[in-house]
């Protein structure tokens, strides 16, 4: 008995004195969590695009699918109109030919420079690693290519979707990444304009992040 005390710890000690304190007896090892149960729907390509145009409008959001890459230049150039943009570092804004539009500053790593640019600017334009179409949302994972702060300080986010990372929902995504911390330090949902309420519940966009957003699926 002796020699077991001896071996307790200080921390398991303090435990057994408060259980015993407490009326309880030895503790009970944790149960088996069940296993996980996703469901992946099937849903058709054209069906997840409808379903994210539609969730992203009924958010006050703005979407729109651009059967090209093309048409997503167009529709991006025809919002800024060559105001300041701050661009992320993503090859899918580089490849459209978005961060050579005229107001768009890109390829910024310098994180001083970048916070400066991003705290002026008048868009951030971003790509998304992935989309939720059930819910309208957007998937940020932080990254040297697509930096948080581009998605969350200016005051309206563009953010430029291929096809193919259009998902169904979150079941969806959970299969592809089932452990993010393992990926990032940080996986940000974007659902909607940013959006507050004060105690009388009056509704302010903006105060909190970007108060206007712009989905581009593309393909």
């Amino acid at each position: 008995m002796e020699g077991t005390a001896q071996r307790m710890t200080s921390r398991e000690a303090i435990l057994r004195d408060i259980r015993n304190n407490l009326g309880r007896g030895a503790p009970v090892a944790d149960p088996v969590p069940p296993p996980v149960r996703l469901n992946v729907p099937n849903v058709p390509v054209g069906l997840r695009i409808e379903r994210m145009l539609d969730r992203v409008a009924a958010l006050a959001g703005a979407a729109f699918h651009a059967k090209s890459a093309a048409e997503a230049l167009a529709y991006v150039a025809g919002i800024t109109a060559g105001r300041t943009s701050i661009a992320s570092n993503s090859a899918v804004l580089r490849d459209i030919g978005i961060t050579a539009l005229p107001g768009v500053e890109s390829a910024v790593t310098d994180s001083v420079k970048l916070r400066g640019l991003c705290a002026t600017a008048d868009f951030g334009i971003t790509s998304a690693d992935y989309a939720l179409s059930d819910t309208g949302s957007l998937v940020m994972i932080a990254s040297p290519e697509d930096a948080r702060l581009i998605s969350l300080l200016p005051p309206v986010h563009i953010a430029v979707v291929p096809v193919d990372r259009l998902l169904s929902g979150l079941d969806e995504l959970y299969t592809l990444i089932p452990k993010p911390a393992d990926r990032t330090s940080s996986m940000v949902f974007i659902t909607g304009p940013s959006r507050t309420a004060d105690i009388e519940q009056l509704l302010v966009r903006g105060v909190h992040g970007p108060g206007e957003i712009h989905v581009v699926i593309v393909g």
